[in-house]
């Protein structure tokens, strides 16, 4: 029978079936890979101690801490929860003897950029982490989803899960992008498509020549979003774009092992004939650079756009979050979007902070400095990413133009540490959700690329980067 890359990766990893006679129902699922950080794991270690049980396979784990962690330095934590959680994960791989990058080493970053970095992310494999977007790792052809903390216990004890087979849903992307549209963008236009929930239950394959075309960091950005439109699970079938970037790199195989590797990789695509449960088709031609306006990642526009008027909403529903959306981020129905000041910028996140976002962000405020009244940051997703921009010059540019330039961690994406928000103020952000508190009580973020939000700095409020002009000289 014809199969979608879902299936196969499915069905290469079913231990026992729960349910024979139920489409969709449950299955136990091996697990190949997990992810561990300070947040969501102390719950795990914890439940493994008191059963007195050790890690089924402690090499097949990888910890970091990344959501806490300041980062204006290294050294000293200030922060008394930050410097516990991180004292409680050191101590608690130390004890169970799980791979642990170091918070002053150069393996250290966000769990969702180290991985692929490593080369911990494979294809073909389950992965997992206690932590929504894990999708990002699906880029590579990897069954890859978040997980509670109960169940990051259940993975270091057994190696599996339980798990309830999804419907299959193909996002075809046709068409060629225009000049400063992103991989981000692609993502928004999706969500605000399909809606918030408009693929849970879903595991989304994004296919089709535009699909092809995307480098690896956009691919990331893509499947990274994808837990924004409530799939849990974010797939591209594995390519020679795929095989290049993760050749070399350490934790990847070598020698023959690679070429047996990379000859079953080839195998991990959707038949030609297989049958999704739900297909979409978007031009990436039609998209135009996308920022969002309220408190959840659908409510996005193209930066043309203007503010929606809830008055023109039926449903009463609908209307009513609309309207408390609007009063949360403190915007009047018509406002054109590239009228709304910002106060901050983040550049980041294990959604848009690798080496190629750093540099589209760079390119734009190059030559230009920020605008008067905003703070700008530049938080690498990873020591290694951030030690490559600085071999390229990149933080010159940066600080240059008025940006801070920082440590790697999750920082202004979450407000788990010393980078968030104070409640008005206003934020240009490459991060992935823009609920209300995300950042910090209080604080309104936009939702965008990183070079958006660079020319959105420079400009002191959000702005078409396709219209920023020349810098001045």
């Amino acid at each position: 029978m014809p199969r979608t890359l879902y299936e196969k990766l499915w069905d290469s990893h079913v231990v026992a079936d729960l349910s024979p006679q139920q489409k969709g129902g449950d299955a136990l699922l091996y697990i190949d890979r997990h992810l561990v950080h300070e947040v969501s794991s102390p719950q795990a270690f914890q439940a493994l101690r008191d059963a007195g049980r050790r890690l089924r396979r402690p090499e097949t784990h990888l910890a970091v801490a990344d959501h806490a962690v300041p980062t204006r330095s290294r050294g000293t934590i200030a922060d008394p929860l930050a410097a516990a959680q991180v004292a409680e994960l050191e101590a608690n791989v130390a004890e169970f003897d799980v791979p642990y990058r170091r918070l002053d080493g150069e393996g250290q970053g966000i769990v969702h950029v180290i991985g692929p970095e490593a080369g911990f992310t494979l294809p073909g494999i389950t992965l997992v982490c206690g932590d929504s977007h894990t999708t990002t790792h699906g880029a590579f052809g990897a069954l890859a989803f978040g997980i509670g903390a109960s169940e990051c216990g259940t993975v270091m004890a057994a190696q599996c899960l339980k798990q309830k087979r999804a419907k299959t849903m193909r996002v075809e992307l046709i068409g060629t992008l225009s000049q400063h549209v992103t991989a981000k963008d692609i993502a928004l236009a999706f969500i605000a498509r399909v809606g918030a929930m408009g693929a849970a239950g879903y595991a989304v394959e994004y296919a089709g020549p535009g699909v092809a075309a995307l480098s690896m960091a956009a691919r990331m950005t893509l499947c990274n979003m994808t837990i924004e439109a409530g799939g849990r699970i974010g797939l591209i079938a594995p390519d020679e774009t795929t095989f290049a970037y993760l050749e070399g790199r350490a934790l990847v195989p070598r020698g023959e092992r690679w070429r047996q590797a990379v000859a079953y990789w080839r195998t991990l695509h959707s038949d030609g004939d297989a049958v999704f449960d739900t297909v979409v088709v978007i031009d990436l031609g039609d998209i135009a650079p996308h920022v969002s306006w309220g408190t959840s990642p659908e409510d996005c526009a193209p930066i043309t756009a203007s503010v929606p008027d809830p008055t023109t909403i039926i449903d009463a529903g609908a209307r009513r979050r609309l309207e408390k959306a609007l009063a949360y981020m403190d915007l009047a129905p018509g406002t054109p979007l590239q009228a709304i000041a910002i106060d901050r910028v983040f550049i980041g996140s294990c959604t848009n902070g690798r080496i190629e976002d750093l540099r589209a962000a760079a390119s734009v405020v190059a030559g230009r400095c920020v605008a008067d009244g905003v703070t700008a940051i530049v938080v690498p997703g990873s020591t290694a990413t951030k030690h490559q921009a600085e071999a390229e010059g990149l933080d010159v540019v940066f600080r240059a133009a008025g940006f801070e330039w920082r440590h790697a961690g999750c920082s202004m994406c979450v407000a788990m540490n010393d980078d968030r928000l104070f409640p008005g103020e206003r934020s240009a952000s490459t991060s992935n959700r823009n609920f209300e508190g995300r950042q910090g009580p209080g604080g309104r973020t936009h939702l965008m690329s990183p070079a958006m939000a660079a020319a959105a700095g420079i400009a002191g409020h959000l702005v078409d980067i396709r219209n920023l002009g020349a810098p001045v000289a």
